[in-house]
Order: C-alpha cells, then structure tokens, then sequence
C-alpha cells in the first residue's frame, strides 16, 4: 500500500515561514519524481513546485519562486517544502504528489495538510 503523509502546515503570519514534510512508505520512491500542489478556497489545485527523479532538476511556479524552496531527504523517501516569506494569498491546503521520473503526471497523493497566513 502506498502511502504520502504531509505534516508541517499551520498557522503563521505574512512574512513568517512553515516547512512542509511529506514522507512516503509502502514502496521505494528513490526514483520517483515529487510534487508540491496547494488548493485555495474557490481555486483549482495547481501545482506549486516539483523535482525529477534524479533530483537534479525542480521547478517552480512562478507565484512562489524565490520564496518556496523544494528538497529531498537523505533517504530519498522523504521530501520538504520550505515556505519563506509568506503572503495571505499562500493560504490553502496543501498537497504531496509522487509519480513517474520525468514529472509528467502525479499517481499518489497525500491527503493535504493545511497551510494559513494571516495578513
């Protein structure tokens, strides 16, 4: 059984910063790529930020560039969202994703932890 736990999210103030967690278990996730999603209220969820499956390559949305900063752990089967810097408009729930090497889609999903900035 696969599984991605998030934990991390909370309460801070614009301009303060949370670090999101997101392990994984129930199979080998060395190689996989891993996602960052984030759903506001009234929003679709979007995809914030990604790494490959080699680790060499992340990506990042544009709203949250030079802000959110994504990394593998040591043991490859953990993954971090660093959040600096935060605005109101950060506030949503956030999400853990892992899927195929390349990043080209996202198979397993955590359930979400949340993430609130008050202004």
């Amino acid at each position: 059984q696969v599984s991605l736990v998030e934990s991390g999210g909370g309460s801070a103030q614009a301009g303060g910063s949370l670090r999101l967690s997101c392990a994984a278990s129930g199979r080998t996730f060395i190689n996989a790529a891993m996602g960052w999603f984030r759903q506001a209220p009234g929003k679709e969820r979007e995809l914030i930020a990604s790494i490959n499956g080699a680790g060499d390559s992340t990506w990042y949305a544009d709203s949250v560039k030079g802000r959110f900063t994504l990394s593998k752990g040591n043991g490859k089967n953990t993954v971090y969202l660093q959040m600096n810097t935060l605005k109101p408009e950060d506030t949503a729930i956030y999400y853990c994703a892992a899927g195929p090497p390349t990043g080209s889609r996202f198979d397993y999903w955590g359930r979400g932890t949340q993430v609130s900035v008050s202004s």
